[in-house]
């Protein structure tokens, strides 16, 4: 199933057949990505009285299950400014198109006193000019771990502040990393970098000029079949009135006639 996409002036060749999928899925077991120090999430049959809701336990001709998880440290996630700020903000209610022109790129961090850090002399240079309207970084090395890491206590790799001034400066509106936070794990409460992709200048009075309709979306993860390049991006998100929600982000590879 193929289609053209007509968009600022501009046409996309996509094959519909051929999604994929740059999210982690949420379970109950051992393989289930965790960050910011939580224990796994937990999915279970609700029980009441002789009731097991499980088709196995012979108790239920249903499966019906409790699922107990945290959007922020339990898999993909997308995440609007109301993550940062004193007042609520839905990712629900901020987030509402879909589809955007996406850019990944591939970059190893740079070592810069003890820590891995993503630059914005690394962003500019692998960029070179592109100005889509979602940006995906995929870091190297490029490990399937990423796929069941324990990341708590484990200073993972994140964005400079001037990367991500950057990011922004350049107009991309949604930000897509295969890491648990575009911030350092350990940073005194700073998040310098989701303060500069929002640009919210004050949390507990939000300035007009925030960026409410952009997202960040953490815990991805591309696999390294998947070249660098133009995609078109489906970023979809379950509907919870909440800061953050889990998210299923699809990509398209762009084809060229």
């Amino acid at each position: 199933m193929k289609t053209t996409i007509q968009h600022n002036n501009k046409s996309y060749n996509i094959d519909l057949s051929k999604p994929i999928d740059i999210s982690l899925p949420i379970q109950n077991n051992e393989q289930n990505p965790i960050a910011w120090y939580l224990d796994q999430p937990e999915i279970n049959p609700v029980v009441m009285g002789d009731f097991v809701g499980s088709v196995a336990s012979g108790k239920s001709s249903t499966n019906f299950n409790n699922i107990l998880f945290n959007p922020h440290g339990h898999g993909t996630h997308t995440e609007c400014l109301g993550h940062i700020t004193k007042n609520f903000y839905s990712i629900n209610q901020t987030l509402k198109t879909f589809f955007f022109t996406a850019e990944l790129i591939s970059i190893e961090p740079e070592l810069i006193d003890d820590d891995l850090v993503i630059t914005k002399n690394q962003i500019e240079k692998t960029l070179n000019g592109s100005n889509p309207e979602a940006l995906i970084i995929r870091t190297l090395p490029n490990s399937t771990e990423k796929k069941h890491k324990n990341y708590s206590n484990t200073n993972p790799a994140y964005l400079s502040e001037e990367a991500t001034v950057f990011i922004r400066e350049i107009g991309i509106e949604h930000l897509l990393i295969d890491l648990p936070s575009v911030d350092k794990e350990v940073d005194e409460g700073k998040l310098v970098s989701h303060k500069a992709f929002w640009n919210v200048k004050n949390v507990n009075e939000v300035n007009a000029d925030a960026r409410f309709n952009c997202t960040i979306t953490e815990l991805v993860f591309i696999d390294s079949e998947i070249a660098d390049g133009l995609y078109i991006l489906n970023l979809q998100i379950a509907s919870f009135e909440n800061d953050a929600s889990p998210s299923k982000p699809v990509i398209y590879k762009v084809e060229y006639v």
